[in-house]
C-alpha cells in the first residue's frame, strides 16, 4: 500500500461531496437543481466539462426523475449517485422506495433543508427524517471532511450489502462554508475502493432478470425481511469499513456513534450532524468550569446503533437529546428512537428532549451551556419537568 500523503484543499461542503464522487470514480450522475444543493452538480458538471472526470451526466426534469435514472443506471451495474435537498427529497419519496427494495447500492447526498411552507432554505433535519423507512441507511456528516470520508467510505458499504445510502449535511452550515479538507490521492482511494462487482444487472444478457416484478403476499413479506436483515448485517461493515479507513487514512470511523468524556459524565448531550460540533466546543468549555458531561454523536441513523447507546446509557445518569427536527404530534425523533431502544432494558437514564434550530435558527456555545445547567437541575430533581423543551422559544 503507498504512504497516505493527503491532498488538502478549502473546499465547501458541497464541492467536497463533489470530489468524493469523482474519487469513487462515480460512473452515472442524475440530478436535479435545488438550493441548496446546486454547486454539488455544478462542480461535477465542471469536472466533467474539464476533462478530469468522465462520468455520465443525465439531466432530468425533477427529483423524481432523477432518482428513477439513477435507479435504472444502478441497475445495470453502474456505479450511480445523485444529490438533492428539502422538496426534492419529497418528491423522490417514492422512488427511495424502489431503490432499496431493489437493493441497489446508490449514495445520495442530502442536504438538510427545513422544509415548507414556510418557505425556507435553511438547515433542519426534517426532509432526511420524513425517509427514516424507506429502507436507506443514513449517515450525518458533522464537518466537511466527514462530507467527503462519508461519500467514499458509504460506495464500499453500500456495495456490500446493497442497500442505499444517504450522506447528510446540512444547509449552508456546511453546504456553503469553506473549510479543510484532507482529500485522497486518487490511486489509494481506488485501493481502498475497487469497481463495483453487482450480484446482478439488466445488462447480463446471457442471465436475465427481472427487477421490482409483482411479487405475492408471502414473497413479499420476505424481501422486506432480507432487506431489515441486511440492515442489521451492515452494522458490522459500517464498522470494519470505518475501522479500515481509520488504518489507511488516519481518520476513525469504527463507532456509530462517536463518544467524547463517556467515562466520568453524570450526563451526555446526544445528537446528529453539524449541531454537534458546537456541542463539542461547548463541552470542553463546560469540563473547564467543573461539569461532567459528555457527548454522543450519531453518526448512523440508519442502521440505528442500538448496542452503543445501550453501553452509554449504562454509564450515564442523565442524556439530554438534541433534534432539529421534530415529528408532530409526538416529539423529536432522534429522542423518541432512543427511548424506544432502552424501553425494554433495565437502564433508564433520565431523558430529555431539547427541540433546537429548526429552520436554520442559530444553535450556539451559549445555548449548549444553558442546556448543561437544565440537565444538572433535572437530574439533581430526579426526573424532568416536561419531556420535550421547545427551547428556543425562551430566547
Amino acid at each position: 500500500m503507498a504512504e497516505y500523503k493527503p491532498i488538502r484543499k478549502v473546499v465547501s461542503g458541497n464541492y467536497a461531496a463533489a470530489y468524493a464522487v469523482k474519487h469513487a470514480r462515480v460512473q452515472v450522475v442524475a440530478a436535479y437543481p435545488i438550493t441548496p444543493q446546486t454547486s454539488i452538480i455544478e462542480k461535477i458538471a465542471e469536472f466533467i466539462a474539464n476533462g478530469e472526470s468522465d462520468i455520465q451526466y443525465v439531466p432530468v426534469e425533477s427529483e423524481h426523475s432523477a432518482m428513477a435514472a439513477t435507479i435504472g443506471a444502478s441497475a445495470t451495474g453502474a456505479r450511480a449517485f445523485t444529490a438533492t435537498a428539502a422538496q426534492g427529497l419529497a418528491l423522490m419519496h417514492e422512488m427511495l422506495h424502489w431503490a432499496a427494495g431493489a437493493r441497489l447500492p446508490i449514495v445520495m447526498v442530502d442536504v438538510n433543508r427545513a422544509l415548507a411552507p414556510p418557505w425556507s432554505v435553511w438547515d433542519d433535519q426534517t426532509d432526511s427524517l420524513a425517509q427514516r423507512d424507506t429502507g436507506w441507511m443514513q449517515f450525518y456528516a458533522e464537518n466537511n471532511q466527514e462530507v467527503y470520508d462519508g461519500v467514499i467510505m458509504s460506495y464500499k458499504i453500500a456495495e456490500k450489502v446493497n442497500v442505499p445510502i444517504m450522506v447528510i449535511e446540512s444547509a449552508f452550515i456546511l453546504s456553503h462554508t469553506y473549510d479543510v479538507v484532507e482529500m485522497i490521492p486518487q490511486e489509494l482511494v481506488d485501493e481502498f475502493l475497487p469497481p463495483r462487482k453487482p450480484l446482478y444487472t439488466l445488462t447480463d444478457f446471457d442471465n436475465p432478470k427481472a427487477i421490482g416484478a409483482l411479487a405475492t403476499p408471502n414473497d413479499y413479506y420476505e424481501f422486506r425481511y432480507k432487506l431489515a436483515k441486511a440492515h442489521e448485517e451492515a452494522k458490522d461493515i459500517i464498522k470494519d469499513v470505518g475501522r479500515e479507513f481509520g488504518e489507511r487514512f488516519g481518520r476513525d470511523y469504527s463507532e456509530m456513534i462517536e463518544k467524547g468524556y463517556i467515562e466520568d459524565a453524570d450526563f451526555v448531550f446526544m445528537g446528529m450532524g453539524s449541531l454537534m460540533g458546537t456541542v463539542k466546543e461547548a463541552v470542553e468549555l463546560l469540563r473547564k468550569e467543573g461539569y461532567r458531561v459528555g457527548y454522543a454523536k450519531v453518526r448512523w441513523f440508519r442502521p440505528f446503533p442500538r448496542e452503543e447507546l445501550k453501553e452509554i446509557a449504562e454509564s450515564v445518569k442523565g442524556i439530554g437529546v438534541l433534534d432539529r427536527n421534530f415529528s408532530f404530534g409526538q416529539e423529536g425523533i432522534l429522542f423518541n428512537e432512543a427511548k424506544g431502544v432502552l424501553y425494554n432494558t433495565d437502564v433508564r437514564p433520565i431523558m430529555k428532549n431539547y427541540i433546537v434550530g429548526l429552520g436554520g435558527r442559530d444553535f450556539t456555545v451559549k445555548d449548549v451551556k444553558a442546556i448543561a445547567d437544565d440537565m444538572k437541575r433535572i437530574i439533581e430533581a430526579g426526573r424532568p419537568d416536561v419531556e420535550v423543551d421547545w427551547y428556543h422559544l425562551k430566547r
